[in-house]
């Protein structure tokens, strides 16, 4: 009698299982059912609080198109969740600092990777900064030094150009836009065309495609089982603890230096990728911090 019951009991939920699954609208059961593959689309989404207008047509297949791509780049997508945990620790509260939203921590991902890469134009490190910007930005740039490489000190210089793209186009969308499209370039084309809207404007292929790539990374990072991803906390790269070393003069032997501090030549670097020479030329008595790691090796 009790396995009766039993047999009954899960008829019963069966039968009201698929009564819910009938009863739900085909698009939200297409949902649940691409959930977890690279074929997931988001509802809604936006960029620093600016929400993307996923009702016009060539914008949704936009987003689709950078979604489908980047879900299905799997190795380079995961590598760049994995770089994150180490990456998003050191930029985010610089963002913060200067007022510029969180969400242009994604706009350093599609730059980079969240490596210090180097284009075939030349801008270097995590923001992408050609030599003559950065210099106009503050940063050091020479044959000894290039602070492109220094995430801090670039990440402080990503701030000020995009508060001062947010003050010429009064939309943060814009401002992430112009990062890639340049300034005047972008004022041309919204000056031209007559509108005042990302989503409106006839762009360039690689700036026309720019925020979309923001935002595919955003919704994949926020969200990657959605997409297939399932990478566990213990998969991440870790943050790994420093101590700054504070020098105001020639190093003449950066190997011979870091052995002083308890590392190699190889750990130094990987941890101050800005110092660019087997030596650090100091005649200026300029203070640098060099960054030690505590743990980790």
């Amino acid at each position: 009698m009790k396995k009766n019951n039993h047999f009954f009991t899960i008829l019963i939920a069966v039968f009201a299982s698929s009564i819910l699954i009938f009863a739900i609208s085909g698009d939200e059961k297409d949902k649940s059912l691409h959930e977890g593959t690279a074929m997931y689309f988001p509802n809604t989404i936006d960029f620093a609080g600016e929400v993307a207008p996923l009702q016009i047509s060539d914008v949704r297949e936009r987003l689709d198109r950078e979604l489908l791509i980047n879900a299905n780049l799997h190795s380079t997508t995961t590598l760049i969740i994995k770089r994150a945990n180490r990456v998003f620790p050191v930029i985010e509260p610089i963002l913060a600092k200067y007022g510029v939203p969180d969400d242009f921590k994604y706009l350093a991902v599609i730059e980079s990777g969240l490596t210090n890469a180097t284009s075939s134009a030349g801008a270097r490190g995590v923001w992408q900064f050609m030599s003559d910007t950065a210099k106009e930005k503050g940063m050091e740039v020479n044959d000894y030094v290039d602070e492109r490489y220094h995430l801090e000190k670039s990440t402080e210089a990503a701030c000020k150009y995009l508060l001062a793209a947010k003050e010429k186009f009064g939309s943060w969308t814009l401002a992430a836009a112009s990062y890639n499209g340049g300034m005047n370039g972008v004022n041309k084309r919204v000056e031209e065309q007559q509108v005042s809207n990302y989503y409106d404007l006839a762009l360039t292929e690689e700036t026309s495609r720019y925020v979309f790539r923001i935002l595919a990374l955003k919704e994949i990072m926020k969200s990657p089982t959605k997409y297939g991803f399932n990478i566990y906390q213990s998969d991440l790269y870790n943050l790994i603890p420093t101590k700054k070393v504070e020098v105001d003069s020639t190093i003449n032997d950066l190997a011979s230096f870091a052995k002083t501090q308890g590392i190699n030549y190889k750990i130094l670097k990987i941890h101050n990728p800005w110092l660019r020479d087997k030596k650090l030329l100091n005649i200026s008595k300029k203070k640098y911090e060099i960054e030690i790691p505590t743990e980790g090796y």
